[in-house]
This record gives structure tokens, C-alpha cells and sequence, in this order.
């Protein structure tokens, strides 16, 4: 079959209908959640919209919950998933293009949700569609699972995978190509600070970020009773470190300083800029009241010069997975109220978590601050001997002339909650990852060759030979 000439004899539908979908505003929303919304209306009108195509191409469609759903096809007591997602991360600051928009521009499409996921969701749906109307026999059902809260938790999949059939193999598009067998394991933990008593501090607040999965692109502190000198000092800071930002005098002795920092993924905390850090480097050297001293002090020692926790006593690295990152993703201070570093830590395959966790508490004492784990997804890892790794390597060789190399990452994907899943795509070797960064976008050549990658893997995977 010629999967290359069909998908880009349906090229346009495809960009049609990835348009509609990134302009779809599916963000959590909390404001608007309740039991039948139940992660707010942006990400259910996504959901509810991909679930109609699948009615539209007379597949077996199930919504469960209004909180993910799925489009099945074929025949068989065996199935193969395909995990997406079309929730996304808010939209942060510094976009030339609407983040909502679905502008096309020198080949790419723009939008938030472009490359993760909504994008090689896209691609995943047309290849469905092209083997579906190819008139060929599968042996295993093919069933695209959908999930309208993988940015923030996983409570869509967690509620299929408690309520539904599991696949027998399957894959996420949500990552890179060729392969990732091995995910890191991911902790949200939070860095507490124990005493925040205000003794007039300072300090009267500091708030970076809109998600722990992200690495903050705005900071803004309020500070009081400090230096005459600090609107010089701070401009001068700003323009030593390359960094955008600005101080007003709010009045005799308060002044608010905010500073814009570039957003990433937590992954790889080292492709942002960490507005929240920028700011405290600054303020450590301008407070002198303890809480607000203590506070500044602790988000320098601890990420100011590096994300990999050597100062935090939770470095560690393997050959399969490389390096453990520390991603400082939302800050909070309110004087005599909170103080706080909410943190994402994706932590090597070979990690002992609870042995290095309790080193990580050891290595507060004297900080004044508290390690808390508020959530620990384990590591996730798929032997190269399994079918699934051996058929999708054989289809991404045959479609790209390229070894299908087996790799590791730092994010994490639908593929880590099934025994026998991977992550399949769709960024291919040498693409930049914009992922949750301002302009994201996906190219759409690389739609079209990822749509003919899986519509060739969802029939070997689907086809067991007697």
C-alpha cells in the first residue's frame, strides 16, 4: 500500500482539521469545571469534537465521563491503543502568532497544542481513516484513546484504565521518533518553607509559573524598606543578564519587580530560561529580614546554577535514561502565609527513589525548608525483544531508510500506563522541541510522513500472523 501518496492526497483535510481543533481553547479550567465538565469546558468541547469524527467516519465511538473517550475500529479479541491527548498547557507570553489561531506560515502551523498533542493526534486520526477506507483485514482492533487531561495529571487515562479494556500493545504519538522504550520516573514534590511568621518582612510576595510541567516565563515580586538604590540596581541586573523586566515605585517604600523569563518544558529545565530564578538572584542580595532572606536564599542555592539537584542532594544519572532534572515550575510567597517551590522531578530508570528522597531531606537541614512528595509516577520501561518494539522498528526503517534507535526521555506519556506501550513520535531526529514554548508549531510535511508512519504501524501492529 502507498500510504505517502494517500496521505498527501488528504493533506488538506488534514490541516482542515487540525485548524479546528487548535482553535479550541483547551486549557484546564477550573473556574468552569464540575461533575459532567469535569476539567472545565475548553478541554471537553475537544474531546467531545474528535469523538464526533469518529461518529462522522461510522466507528465505535465511547465518551467515558466527559473526561477522555475513544474511537475503535476492526475486529479482534486482541487490541492495539494509540494515547492522545487534546488538552494542552496555557498559552504563556511572547507569541508573534495567535496561540489560538492555527496560522499557517512558511509550512508550519501554529498554535498552542501544535506538536503536543494535537498535532500527531491529527496525524494518528488520518492514518486510522486511510486504513480504515483501504478495505484491509486486521486480526486486533485498533481503538485511538483520547484524553483531555494529560497535562495536568493523567486523571483522564487514570479513569479509562480503571473502567476499560486494556490494550494488548500500543503506542503514544506524543513524543519523538524513532522509539522511546524508557520513560524517566516523574515526582511532583513540594519545597516548604516551615516557618513564614511576618516579622514586617520584606518580602511581601513572590509568584512565578502556571504549572509545574513548565518552566516559569514571568516572576514578580513585591518588595518593601529596601535600598533607595534598587530601581538603578535592578535595571542594571536586567540588562547584565539579557533578561526583560521592570521595577515600579508603588510607593515611599514598596516597589513591584517583574521579570520575563522563556518558557519550556519540564524535561529539560536547561531549554528555558527560569523567570522565578532570575528574580531571586536578584532580590538574595537586596533582603535582609530572615523569612524573605531564607526564601530567595533557598531558590538560588538550590536551582540557581543548575536543574540537575546536585544541591538538593538528588543528582543522579544512568546510561539508559541519562540525567535526573529538577524543574522549579511554580513559586508562591505571601508574607505570614506561604512560601513555597513546587517542583517537577523526572528521575533516572535506575533511580532509588525512596533511598535518594530521603538523602534530598537530609540535604534541606538548616534550609528551613521541608521536602514533600505530592505525587510519583515510577519509571516506564519496554524490553527491545517485545513485538511491539520489533514491528515498529521494522516500520519506521522501511518509511525513513534510518535505524530505529531505542531512547530515553524525560517527559512523560500515556505509553507509561500500559504494560506493553511506547511513545512513537511524531518529532523526528533533529527537530527542535517547542513543546509548551511560545510559537509552538508542527511542520506539516512532517504531518504528512507521521500520518504514513502510523496507518503502516497500526496495520503491523494489527495483523498477527497465524
Amino acid at each position: 500500500m502507498n500510504w505517502l501518496e494517500k496521505a498527501q492526497e488528504r493533506q488538506q483535510e488534514m490541516i482542515k482539521d487540525l485548524q479546528a481543533l487548535v482553535r479550541i481553547n483547551s486549557v484546564l479550567d477550573e473556574s468552569t469545571a464540575t461533575e459532567q465538565v469535569p476539567f472545565g469546558e475548553g478541554p471537553l468541547k475537544a474531546l467531545n469534537w474528535i469523538l464526533e469524527q469518529g461518529k462522522i467516519q461510522k466507528m465505535n465511538v465511547v465518551n467515558m465521563a466527559n473526561k477522555v473517550g475513544y474511537i475503535e475500529m476492526g475486529q479482534g479479541e486482541e487490541m492495539v491503543g494509540i494515547l492522545c491527548h487534546v488538552d494542552v498547557v496555557p498559552a504563556g507570553s511572547d507569541w508573534v502568532h495567535e496561540p489560538f489561531g492555527a496560522e499557517i506560515e512558511d509550512g508550519k502551523l501554529f498554535g498552542r497544542g501544535a506538536i503536543d498533542d494535537k498535532g500527531p493526534t491529527m496525524a494518528a486520526w488520518l492514518a486510522m481513516k486511510m486504513v480504515q477506507d483501504a478495505g484491509i483485514t486486521l486480526s486486533r482492533r485498533v481503538r485511538l484513546i483520547v484524553g483531555s487531561d494529560e497535562e495536568t495529571g493523567f486523571r483522564c487515562v487514570n479513569h479509562y484504565m480503571a473502567n476499560e479494556e486494556i490494550p494488548t500493545l500500543g503506542f503514544a504519538p506524543d513524543a519523538d521518533f524513532p522509539i522511546i522504550n524508557a520513560e524517566k520516573g516523574i515526582a511532583e514534590t513540594t519545597y516548604r518553607q516551615m516557618n513564614v511568621k511576618d516579622n514586617d518582612e520584606q518580602l511581601r510576595s513572590f509568584h512565578a509559573g502556571h504549572r509545574i510541567n513548565m518552566v516559569p516565563d514571568f516572576a514578580t515580586a513585591i518588595v518593601k524598606n529596601v535600598s533607595s538604590q534598587i530601581k538603578e540596581q535592578f535595571e542594571a541586573y536586567l540588562v547584565n543578564e539579557n533578561v526583560i523586566g521592570e521595577i515600579t515605585n508603588d510607593n515611599s517604600n514598596t516597589f513591584t519587580l517583574t521579570i520575563k523569563g522563556v518558557s519550556a518544558h519540564a524535561m529539560e529545565p536547561n531549554n528555558g530560561v527560569n523567570a522565578a530564578i532570575k528574580l531571586a538572584t536578584f532580590l538574595v542580595n537586596h533582603l535582609e529580614t530572615p523569612v524573605s532572606k531564607q526564601f530567595v536564599d533557598f531558590i538560588v542555592k538550590g536551582f540557581g546554577t543548575e536543574t540537575r539537584g546536585h544541591a538538593l542532594g538528588l543528582a543522579y544519572n544512568d546510561e539508559m535514561s541519562g540525567d535526573t532534572t529538577l524543574n522549579a515550575g511554580v513559586v508562591e510567597y505571601e508574607a505570614g502565609r506561604i512560601g513555597e517551590v513546587r517542583v517537577s522531578m523526572r528521575y533516572s530508570v535506575s533511580y532509588d527513589f525512596e533511598k535518594s528522597i530521603e538523602q534530598g531531606k537530609q540535604a534541606l537541614e538548616g534550609t528551613g525548608f521541608e521536602l514533600i512528595i505530592d505525587d510519583n509516577s515510577e519509571p516506564h520501561y519496554v524490553a527491545p525483544e517485545e513485538e511491539l518494539i520489533q514491528k515498529l522498528s521494522a516500520v519506521y526503517e522501511r518509511n525513513t531508510g534510518e535505524k530505529a534507535e531505542l531512547l530515553a526521555i524525560g517527559g512523560g506519556t500515556y505509553a507509561r500506563e500500559l504494560p506493553n506501550g511506547v511513545a512513537f513520535g511524531m518529532l523526528f531526529p533533529g527537530e527542535p522541541d517547542i513543546a509548551h514554548q511560545h510559537d509552538e508549531y508542527v511542520i506539516i510535511e512532517n504531518l504528512v510522513k507521521a500520518a504514513v508512519i502510523y496507518a503502516d504501524a497500526i496495520v503491523e501492529l494489527a495483523t498477527v500472523k497465524a
